[in-house]
């Protein structure tokens, strides 16, 4: 497996991986963009599931106590039987909202990889960002300015969020986004949606991660020496990105809105299809 990237590519793209995971402006849709806007070969899949690997170690460094809580309470339920405990919930609300995606993905995988290969599609998806971005927001504004917050929320709010999350596995729509703006909709504040975003990509990234083991496993390993610098590199920056990222977000979402990442998402979005159709 020869690696098609230098260490200032692996930089570059650790750091959009690690940025645009957790800002809602689509982390598959950039890094489908900028290997086509440079120029660059297509990373290997070793350096794509590092690259999601080190924003899943993002979540786990900022919420490590949330997911120590989560798994003494989920054991507790299960002996229990009870689900009166706020993190036992969360932790039931992460293992539904993820099944949607699983199914997605499973069922369409052929599909999704022949999208990653198109640019102006990713352009498409991108404005699709956009106006989930917008018209979450001015469903917000029927809401109470509090809104809900974790503990509040249901099996429907985690059902919807979940679904949210299967569209995003197409390239352009965020992952982040989706599920914020779904959280958002459905009535729960901006930094908690943001939050339950953030822990619902886990098993998410954990498990397309394993997938991708597994197919990499298929591949030639020649030369995977000369490839573990970059791997390393991107695996670092992504992680660190991804901390700054979700704590920056986190901060941010507490007293501002989305539409300057529904504005960002528009035009990327239409610069994308503009160069894509006229070259």
């Amino acid at each position: 497996m020869n690696e098609s990237i230098d260490l200032i590519q692996a930089i570059i793209l650790g750091f959009i991986q690690g940025a645009t995971e957790f800002i809602p402006i689509s982390s598959s849709g950039h890094l489908v963009i900028a290997p086509w806007l440079f120029g660059w070969e297509k990373p290997s899949l070793l350096f794509d599931t590092m690259l999601h690997w080190g924003t899943l170690l993002a979540i786990l460094v900022v919420f490590w106590r949330d997911f120590l809580a989560m798994i003494r309470a989920w054991f507790q339920s299960v002996a229990r039987r009870s689900l009166a405990d706020p993190d036992a919930r969360i932790a039931w609300f992460i293992i539904v909202g993820t099944l949607p995606a699983v199914v997605a993905g499973l069922l369409f995988e052929d599909q999704l990889e022949a999208i990653f290969l198109n640019p102006r599609a990713v352009g498409f998806f991108l404005l699709v960002t956009a106006a989930l971005l917008f018209f979450s927001e001015q469903m917000t504004q029927r809401h109470t300015l509090s809104g809900r917050t974790l503990d509040q929320m249901t099996w429907r709010d985690a059902i919807a969020i979940g679904v949210a999350q299967a569209f995003a596995l197409f390239p352009g729509v965020s992952r982040s986004g989706s599920t914020i703006a779904a959280g958002l909709t459905m009535g729960v504040r901006r930094d908690q949606a943001a939050r339950f975003s953030f822990l619902l990509g886990t098993p998410a990234f954990l498990g397309a991660g394993l997938l991708q083991v597994v197919k990499v496993m298929g591949e030639d390993a020649s030369g995977l020496t000369n490839a573990l610098a970059p791997i390393v590199v991107g695996f670092i920056v992504s992680t660190v990105t991804g901390i700054l990222a979700i704590r920056f977000l986190l901060n941010y979402l507490r007293n501002r809105t989305l539409y300057v990442f529904a504005a960002y998402c528009l035009v990327l979005g239409l610069l994308v299809i503009v160069l894509t159709t006229f070259g």
